[in-house]
This record gives C-alpha cells, sequence and structure tokens, in this order.
C-alpha cells in the first residue's frame, strides 16, 4: 500500500494503562516503518463513577515524538459526530480502532459511521474482547452496534476469534501474536531490582502483576499460598521431578516463597485482606497495591523468579508478553488463551484454575528452577514481533473493499 496516512483510535497520553501503552508502541512502529502515524484519544474515557481505580491519568512525562489528540468524549453523542467528521475530513488511508469494552461501542461505531462516508478510510479493529469478562446490561447490542462500523478485525486469541465470529462471519479476520513490551527497558539485575523495591535480596519471588478484579483469580493463588505454607509445616517432600537437563532439583522444603502482589485494586479489597488474615499467611505476602508507573514496570519484572497469572478466565493477557520481554518464566491457569502462549514445561506451567493445582504447579516450578525454563523462553520469544501486527494490519485494510 506505500506509505500511508494512518489514525489509532483509542486511550493515549495523558490516559494510563494498558491500553495507552500498547497504542502508543503501535504509532512508534508505524512511524518508525516511514507512514504517518497520529492517536485520536479520549478527552473523556470513563465517567468517575464507572472508574474503579484512583485516577485515570498518568503522572509521567508524555511520550517523545507521537501526535496524541485527546478528542473523544464517550458519552456525548454530539462529540461523537464532530469527531466522526473531523476524521472523514482528514481522510487516514487506515483506521486502527481498539475494541475492549462494550460500552465503548455507541462511541465508536457512531464515529467510525462518520468516516466511512469518505469512501476511503478503511477500518481494521483490534479487538481485545468481544464480549467483557464481567458481563453487564447493553454488550450485546453495543458490540454489534461497533462491530458492522467496521470493515477487518484483527485478534490475539483463539477465544476472542471464536466471539467475534458469533457476530461476523464474513468479514476478514485474523489472529496475531500479542507483541512484546518493549518500551518499559531492559531487564536489570535481580538484586538491583530488589533493592529498589526494598524486597530482601534472599527472597524466593512469586509475582502476581496487574489491577486487580475476581476474575484474575488473585483470591485461588491465596489460597494456594495457604496451601504451600501448610506443606512446610509439615515438612512433606516432593517426589523427585522429571529433568531433561543436568540440573538438580531444589527441595522445595528449603524454600519459602513470597507472593509480590503488584497492582491496583479495581474492587474493594477487603475480602482479599480478610482472606489473608484468616489464611494466616501476612507474612508471606509483598503487597504494593497502588498502581505501578511505567518507569517501575522493570524493577517487579526483574525482581521475580517466575510470574503467575491464576485467572478464572481471559482471553489474551498483557502480562504474557512483559514476561517474555524481561525473561521471566510463567505459570497460568487453563483459561481462556493462557495455555496457547505458554508451552507447557517448556517455557512455564499450566495448571488448572483452583488452589490445589496452582499449589502443585508453584512446588513444580521450584523443584524445576528457572534455569531449566530460560532456553525455551528466549527462544519463544523471537515469534512476537510488532512488525508482525503492522504488516497484518496493511494486509487486512488490503483485503477490505470500500463500501460504494
Amino acid at each position: 500500500m506505500g506509505l500511508s496516512k494512518i489514525v489509532i483510535i483509542g486511550p493515549a497520553y495523558p490516559l494510563r494503562g494498558g491500553l495507552a501503552t500498547f497504542n502508543q508502541r503501535m504509532a512508534k512502529q508505524f512511524n518508525d516503518e516511514g507512514h504517518e502515524c497520529r492517536i485520536f484519544s479520549f478527552s473523556l474515557q470513563y465517567p468517575s463513577f464507572l472508574f474503579p481505580g484512583t485516577t485515570q491519568y498518568s503522572t509521567e512525562p508524555a511520550p517523545a515524538d507521537l501526535k496524541i489528540i485527546s478528542r473523544i468524549n464517550s458519552v456525548n453523542p454530539i462529540n461523537w459526530i464532530r469527531t466522526g467528521n473531523e476524521l472523514k475530513t482528514l481522510r487516514p488511508d487506515i483506521i486502527v480502532v481498539r475494541y475492549w469494552l462494550p460500552f465503548m461501542g455507541p462511541a465508536l461505531g457512531t464515529i467510525l459511521r462518520r468516516v466511512k462516508k469518505n469512501k476511503h478510510t478503511r477500518i481494521v479493529a483490534i479487538t481485545d474482547n468481544i464480549l467483557p469478562h464481567e458481563k453487564r446490561p447493553g454488550d450485546i447490542p453495543f458490540t454489534r452496534y461497533f462491530l458492522k462500523s467496521c470493515d477487518a478485525f484483527i485478534t490475539m486469541s483463539k477465544k476472542v476469534m471464536s466471539d467475534l465470529r458469533k457476530f461476523e462471519k464474513m468479514k476478514p479476520a485474523k489472529q496475531v501474536l500479542h507483541p512484546l513490551y518493549d518500551n518499559f527497558g531492559s531487564p536489570i539485575l535481580k538484586e538491583e531490582a530488589r533493592r529498589y523495591l526494598e524486597i530482601p535480596e534472599a527472597s524466593y519471588i512469586l509475582l502476581f502483576f496487574g489491577f486487580i478484579r475476581r476474575y484474575k483469580g488473585l483470591d485461588l493463588l491465596l489460597d494456594a499460598m495457604a496451601i504451600l505454607k501448610e506443606k512446610r509445616k509439615v515438612s512433606i517432600e516432593p517426589p523427585t521431578p522429571r529433568l531433561t537437563n543436568s540440573s538438580l532439583p531444589t527441595p522445595y522444603s528449603r524454600i519459602t516463597p513470597h507472593l509480590l502482589v503488584a497492582g491496583e485494586f479495581y474492587e474493594d479489597d477487603k475480602p482479599y485482606l480478610d482472606q489473608i488474615e484468616k489464611l494466616g499467611i501476612k507474612d508471606d505476602l509483598i503487597l504494593k497495591t497502588n498502581f505501578i508507573p511505567d518507569n517501575e514496570v522493570k524493577y517487579y519484572f526483574s525482581a521475580a523468579d517466575v510470574v503467575i497469572q491464576p485467572y478464572r478466565n481471559a482471553t489474551q493477557s498483557g502480562v504474557t508478553p512483559l514476561s517474555y520481554h524481561f525473561n521471566k518464566p510463567m505459570i497460568v491457569t487453563n483459561s481462556g488463551s493462557l495455555p496457547d502462549l505458554i508451552q507447557h514445561e517448556k517455557v512455564g506451567l499450566v495448571c488448572e484454575p483452583d488452589a490445589s493445582s496452582i499449589a502443585a504447579a508453584i512446588q513444580r516450578y521450584i523443584e524445576l528452577g528457572e534455569n531449566y525454563f530460560l532456553p525455551h523462553l528466549r527462544n519463544e520469544k523471537q515469534r512476537y514481533s510488532w512488525s508482525e501486527l503492522t504488516k497484518t494490519v496493511f494486509e487486512l485494510a488490503n483485503e477490505s473493499p470500500i463500501e460504494k
């Protein structure tokens, strides 16, 4: 298609979070390839009463060399029409629009319908979710309204592709791997990261990273920590693991794992704190339950021995590409697309979404040791590239005829 004018519609600075980070990194990739890319973000993303965190806004410096226009008001239909008309006149060759929540369907669907009147712009949606983890009234009609405004789709998991095809059976769609988040800095020494976070350097750290909601299964992981603590008390030795290299297993009874919970509560924290007290595992936890700014992400991943995603259900997770970037093996549950991205006993372990299975996986990981997984991890991460994503955008745009 040659050099193109591209607009990304989705959250960006000064909004914070994984979607903003993804959009900004994607825009940089388009620009690095010689295209002209800008982001149309939100002047109002969520009304404050709908936002579960402490703030929607970043306190970090703006990203360099990106054109970000905070324009979209998610609850103002007049704004949707004006923004759509502005983009229609701008005539980008491609709009890449993010869709992660049905609440955004009316705003984005209306904007895109206005744009399509220019008979020029092709619209490719990156659908993080088709239907949300936590269902609400309006999910299906809002999603259907949005999808009908798009020409083609990208998903990053089989689950989302399957959900998409229940609504849109004919339009072009491709699945890609979630690219690596490589804009959080390089890995640093484990000892240096732990000093920065004021974690004892000799600790064995299990990392739960990201905002906290029920579907992410932190309560299951807390129960698993209690199971492990009880096993240490009664000095039960695990069976000798099957190893495919010459390294010796670490006897589980010599390890006291500590769970580092790094992320903001997006729901009431009291049930979790009560659970911790009831289980008697407070001394086995390190709670950093505030929002983690981008410039501190490298410390949390570099400090960890393993990253754990104990999700009850999942589509894809931004924690997985972060773990790949920082060369951290993962323990994930058999939920959604998570097992598709983790080769069992290669780059990590897959277990069931229940406390006993999670506890057994943690024990198994400790037995095998980090060095067992690292060669596989470093090889697998080569498949996760931003250039593959942008190439797919152009392929889909070329497959999408302009409606006359």
